[in-house]
Formats: C-alpha cells, structure tokens, sequence
C-alpha cells in the first residue's frame, strides 16, 4: 500500500470535493481519498500493483482540476 499527497489547484467547492473522491476513489485499487480543500490536497492510500500513480494524476486532470 502506497500513501501520496498531491498538491491539487482549482478546487473551489463541495462539489469539486465530492467530483475528485468519488473519480479516484472508482480506481481499481484504491483504498482511501481525502480531499482537504482548504489547503488544496488530495491524499490518496492506493496499491501500486492495481493502479499508478500517473493513473490518479490523469484522473484528477479529466475532472478539470491541475495536479502540481
């Protein structure tokens, strides 16, 4: 099991929250999805054998958000 955080910009509301929990969260293997809008983070307990990091990234682009 892998835990990342990712400094994610273009969040603004509840709905933005609930669009990147609920997109990560259908990934084959992931486990857990906090999404801390406040500060901008998304952090992500994932097994790297099952789904990539750059796979998450790429799903949290589609949704209209920037991963830094």
């Amino acid at each position: 099991m892998q835990n990342v955080t990712l400094n994610v910009q273009g969040m603004s509301c509840g709905h933005c929250v609930n669009s990147v929990e609920k997109s990560v969260g259908a990934l084959a293997g992931v486990e857990q999805v906090k999404v801390n809008l406040a500060d901008g983070l998304v952090e992500v307990a994932f097994d790297e054998t099952q789904v990539s990091l750059d796979q998450i990234k790429e799903t949290i682009d589609d949704q209209g958000y920037d991963v830094k």
